[in-house]
């Protein structure tokens, strides 16, 4: 008899709405769409002060998932830290997020979480131990991207083959025409560089117009930056935005722009791509350079503001580019599906 019964475990942040939590929900609803019973466990995490780390790492430890009130458990599916901690005697692990703050983000002014001080560095080397002991323990050890792949081969000397999955909503998004506005989607912080958008319209094109949707703690930074540069009657910041709505900011903007530092992976890639939208990244994002292919789907530029503000220009004065582009972008996107994610992670 195979694998029935498949529990997959997350990590919830209290009041923290982001794409590892809506990917967790949607691996749940694409194994019952198959046939498989699944429930979404979630603990809480707090990573401050940086005892917390080990202590929820603790809590997970704890936690025998290999039957629950004499039913059998046949596998569980562990996404970021802590929750592979857990224990499985059949455990995956679709690889979202260690904790970045202490590995290639340490020392990182965009990251202070973790500084290159005796203390900080005392317990990286310990958090990294501790990924590498209950990660080796999984039966299978997949990561969602390129990038998490080469952090996990670099840091804790394990080989994970990524695993891409289209967005949550694949099946809805849709081409539409190549409107006066470019779109930012994603959460407002620092490492998301959404200001280097607001400095790219700028410097760019006087006709065009940025919507930022999304909320965080650095909007009232972005807002006050976008009316010191005198842009702030051509910025929109439409904050948390429905599906709804999201779809239709998609459908009918001229392009994406979504230029993170080194991105695990980046939902808003797959989402602007199958809404046909040239994304216009940066060379040091990530996850986006897995899709994007420089002047025939969308554009990498340097992270600086007029690299960005040129491909604005160029798209403004050339949509049939933008729809070029567009329609080459959603048929890389087509090619992602949930089929063979599900078949490696429940190990059938």
């Amino acid at each position: 008899m195979g694998v029935r019964t498949v529990l997959v475990c997350a990590v919830q942040v209290p009041l923290v709405e982001g794409g590892a939590e809506s990917l967790s929900r949607e691996l749940v609803r694409e194994l019952r769409a198959r046939g498989y019973r699944s429930e979404l466990i979630a603990l809480p995490y707090k990573w401050y002060p940086k005892e917390e780390i080990f202590t929820h790492a603790a809590a997970w430890r704890l936690l025998d998932l290999s039957e629950v009130t004499g039913q059998r458990i046949d596998c569980v599916i562990a996404t970021k830290f802590p929750s592979y901690c857990v224990r499985h005697p059949n455990k995956s692990i679709w690889l979202l997020h260690q904790h970045r703050a202490a590995y290639d983000l340490c020392g990182n002014p965009l990251c202070a979480d973790f500084e290159l001080n005796e203390l900080d560095i005392a317990a990286r080397e310990r958090l990294i131990e501790l990924d590498t002991r209950m990660i080796r323990e999984a039966r299978r050890v997949y990561t969602i991207g390129a990038v998490p792949t080469a952090r996990l081969e670099r840091y804790n000397g394990l080989s994970a083959p990524p695993l891409h999955h289209p967005p949550r909503l694949a099946a809805r998004l849709r081409p539409g025409p190549y409107g006066d506005y470019v779109l930012s989607v994603g959460r407002l912080e620092a490492l998301k560089r959404v200001d280097l958008a607001i400095r790219a319209l700028a410097a760019g094109p006087a006709r065009l117009r940025l919507v930022v949707a999304g909320e965080g703690p650095h909007r009232p930074d972005l807002e006050r930056l976008a009316t010191e540069l005198g842009v702030g009657d051509r910025v929109q910041f439409a904050g948390r935005v429905d599906d709804d709505t999201l779809i239709e900011l998609y459908a009918n903007a001229l392009a994406v722009v979504f230029a993170p530092v080194d991105e695990d992976y980046g939902y808003i890639t797959l989402e602007a791509m199958l809404s046909a939208k040239p994304l216009i990244t940066a060379r040091d994002a990530g996850g986006p350079l897995e899709f994007v292919q420089d002047g025939v789907n969308g554009w990498v530029c340097e992270p600086e503001a007029d690299s960005i503000a040129a491909a604005f220009a160029r798209l403004d004065a050339d949509r049939g580019l933008a729809a070029s582009f567009g329609l080459a972008a959603r048929e890389r996107a087509a090619v992602v599906t949930w089929d063979g994610v599900i078949e490696k992670l429940v190990g059938e």
